[in-house]
Order: C-alpha cells, then sequence, then structure tokens
C-alpha cells in the first residue's frame, strides 16, 4: 500500500473521469489525500473524500488565491477565482467533516507575485492568511500542509515562532519540497516532514552531474521524514511526463526513492505510508 499525501483528484483536470481515476488508484494499492485550495475546492473535495475509503481531504486557501492573480489555472477551477480573503468560520466548519484530516494547503509563495503590484502588501495578506491557518489548525488539533515557494527562510522562521509557543501541535508536511538539504534540514528540527513529487524522477542538468540538488536532498535526509505525493494533476513523474498526472503513479515516486537510497520499495513504502498514517490519523 501506498499514500499519495497530496492530490487534487477532485479539480476540473478530472471532471470527465474522476471516479475512474480515483478506482484505478485504489484498485493499485493507493489511498490518497485530496487537498483544498480554496473555498470550492475545499468543500468539494470533503464530498468527494465521504464516497470512498481510502479517500480523505484536507481544507484551506493556497496563498496564490490570496492575491488577485495574474494566472489562473484551468486545470483547477472552470471559473475564475481572485483574491479571497480566509474566513475561519466557514473554513472550521469544514475542518469539522470526519474526512478532513489537514489545514491547508497554506503558506507563502513568492514565484508568483503579480508583475506591478504591491509586493509587500500582497506577502502581508499572505503571511496573515498563513497564521490564520495556524491558528486553525492548532485551535483543532490537526497538522498543517504548507506549500512554500522562494520563501522558505519567511516560511521556517514563522513555523518556529508558533512552535516555540507551544502551538502547531501536530505540526505538518512541507509539500512538493523542491529547497535545499539545509532548508529541508530546518523543517525537520521543527518536527515537520518532507513530502516529494514526481519532480524526483526527472533527470539532472548536464551541469549538475549525475544526481540533481533536489535527489540529493531526498538522499540526505531521514526515510522516517518523508512522505510522498503526485501533486496531481500537475508533476507527472517519468515515465509518463507530460501527460496528466494520477494518484496511481506516486509508485513512480517511492521506486525512485527506493533508489536513492539504496532501499526496497518494500521498505520505502512500508516506511511512508506509517509516516502518513502517525501524521494525518488515518484509519
Amino acid at each position: 500500500m501506498l499514500i499519495d499525501t497530496h492530490c487534487h483528484v477532485h479539480v476540473n483536470a478530472f471532471k470527465d473521469d474522476m471516479d475512474e481515476v480515483i478506482k484505478r488508484a485504489l484498485a493499485s494499492g493507493v489511498k490518497m489525500i485530496t487537498v483544498g485550495t480554496q473555498r470550492d475546492t475545499s468543500a468539494s473535495g470533503l464530498l468527494v473524500a465521504e464516497k470512498y475509503e481510502g479517500v480523505w481531504a484536507s481544507v484551506g486557501l493556497h496563498p496564490n488565491h490570496v492575491c488577485d492573480p495574474e494566472f489562473l489555472d484551468p486545470n483547477e477551477l472552470e471559473h475564475p477565482v481572485h483574491g479571497e480573503t480566509f474566513d475561519p468560520g466557514y473554513y472550521r466548519k469544514l475542518a469539522l467533516h470526519p474526512k478532513c484530516v489537514a489545514i491547508g494547503e497554506c503558506g507563502l509563495d513568492y514565484y508568483r507575485l503579480p508583475e506591478g503590484g504591491d509586493h509587500a502588501l500582497m506577502k502581508r495578506k499572505q503571511e496573515e492568511a498563513l497564521r490564520a491557518h495556524f491558528d486553525l489548525a492548532t485551535e483543532l488539533g490537526k497538522p498543517v500542509i504548507i506549500h512554500c515557494r522562494d520563501a522558505h527562510a519567511e516560511q521556517t522562521k514563522i513555523i518556529r515562532e508558533y512552535v516555540e509557543a507551544g502551538k502547531l501541535a501536530r505540526r505538518g508536511v512541507i509539500h512538493c519540497f523542491t529547497g535545499t538539504l539545509d532548508e529541508a534540514r530546518a523543517y525537520i528540527e521543527l518536527g515537520f516532514y518532507i513530502s516529494f513529487t514526481g519532480i524526483i524522477t526527472f533527470p539532472p542538468r548536464k551541469d549538475e552531474g549525475e544526481v540533481s540538488p533536489l535527489q540529493q536532498t531526498v538522499k540526505g535526509i531521514s526515510i522516517d521524514r518523508i512522505l510522498i505525493e503526485t501533486d496531481a494533476p500537475y508533476l507527472t513523474p517519468i515515465p509518463f511526463r507530460g501527460k496528466r498526472n494520477e494518484p496511481a503513479h506516486v509508485k513512480f515516486v517511492a521506486e525512485k526513492i527506493a533508489q536513492l537510497k539504496g532501499m526496497t520499495m518494500e521498505e520505502v513504502a512500508k516506511i511512508t505510508t506509517e509516516n502518513a498514517q502517525q501524521l494525518f490519523d488515518l484509519n
């Protein structure tokens, strides 16, 4: 058994065959957490999770939805959604659902800040939303799923503040990690897990040698702190790179981790599944 700890199987990219994709994954021994990114996807993810044993959901507001984005992804939502203010009451109600296992994805993303805008204001809005997620997770005793891009120093600082204050007791995971080994270790020291996607299956550039920096990070951290995910429909691993991703493909992430760490696939499957069960209290 494997657990895809972060996918979006309920979004627009799967509108025509969502049930078939879910059933295909479950039949292959892959369970999954389908992750909310704003009001509508947080609510609809729970409805999907209700239908299936082995499917859970999270609720949260992605940092890219906090600001008015220049890029709107048709794979996520059929109708564009602009800046949303995190409503703790709305998300609290969703988070009390028995199939909700985490708060998020939430975090800081400085990569897609719209050009020409007030970046200081946008960063402040993202931080305010992040703190609201952390407060809700602390209140409800749930872990957080963190999205972070080009902001690891700022993200780590806020996590440390909460942890040192006795909050975020369940900690959480840094999803789709693409940072450095030192950045990963900083999160691990704070009690967080690191989750890898199909990006680790991509071959290194010619100037990187035989192993990419991200693959070196996989090798450098303990399997006891690693989770696996697809982030489907995005980040499709080799051998299906370029096509729509789906939860069943998480096995290729696990296989690459096994190769990089000199472990068997069975060992990676067992330990990453146990890690996910422990963090998200899955049963």
